[in-house]
């Protein structure tokens, strides 16, 4: 029995201490009086379904609306929280909604969510496809006035382009950066990037192309 007693006598001092601060605590955030605020989190996505990509927009940030103590409310703009989108059920192509719930959002607790904005985010899903695309040359400057551009080419010729299966389908052609012709007299070539004009669509692989050109005298 006295040994019960001395571990709950044990640095009793402290112990009050404790007691005492922890209540202070607790008055405090129990008197502070309950507000909603707005922030914007990031939403990022889980288990991305592979062999498949969005066609759609992506959607980057939402807007939270929530309700809690005053003090609780002020840590929630730098509490890093995020809105977690969980792809685990696409198994397919097609149109799939999530709706945000707070299981999404995972708020500190005493936080309680109104609701966001949007409510829902729907995204269109298509199989992932390649295809080698033929690049677009454009020229800017000017060549002396008695030569002008007999020829070019572009190595490589193509570049490969990945993406959702309709938008790589429909995309004809990637553009360079202009060729300037400014002070140029003979034959001579630039590297330059190259552009998708699909965002949807990526070049896969170094996306720039080597332009050579010949120039040749026109004839009097």
């Amino acid at each position: 029995m006295n040994s019960v007693l001395k571990i709950f006598t044990r640095n009793l001092l402290s112990k009050l201490v404790a007691v005492v601060a922890a209540f202070i605590i607790w008055m405090n955030v129990s008197n502070e009086p309950d507000l909603a605020t707005v922030v914007t989190v990031p939403v990022q996505y889980n288990n991305f379904p592979k062999g498949l990509e969005i066609s759609s927009a992506i959607v980057d940030s939402i807007n939270v609306e929530a309700r809690g103590p005053s003090g609780e409310l002020r840590s929630l703009h730098d509490s890093g929280i995020a809105a977690i989108i969980d792809f685990a059920s696409v198994r397919g192509p097609g149109q799939r909604t999530f709706t945000i719930t707070g299981n999404n959002l995972k708020l500190p607790r005493g936080i309680q969510l109104i609701r966001t904005i949007p409510a829902q985010l729907r995204f269109t899903f298509e199989y992932h496809d390649t295809k080698e695309v033929p690049i677009a040359v454009p020229f800017s400057g000017k060549l002396p006035p008695d030569s002008y551009v007999a020829s070019f080419d572009t190595m490589p010729p193509d570049l490969e382009v990945g993406g959702p299966a309709s938008q790589v389908a429909g995309l004809a052609k990637l553009t360079a950066d202009p060729f300037d012709l400014t002070n140029v007299i003979s034959d001579t070539e630039q590297v330059l990037s190259v552009y998708s004009p699909v965002p949807e669509v990526r070049i896969l692989g170094p996306a720039q192309v080597t332009v050579r050109i010949h120039v040749a005298q026109r004839k009097h």
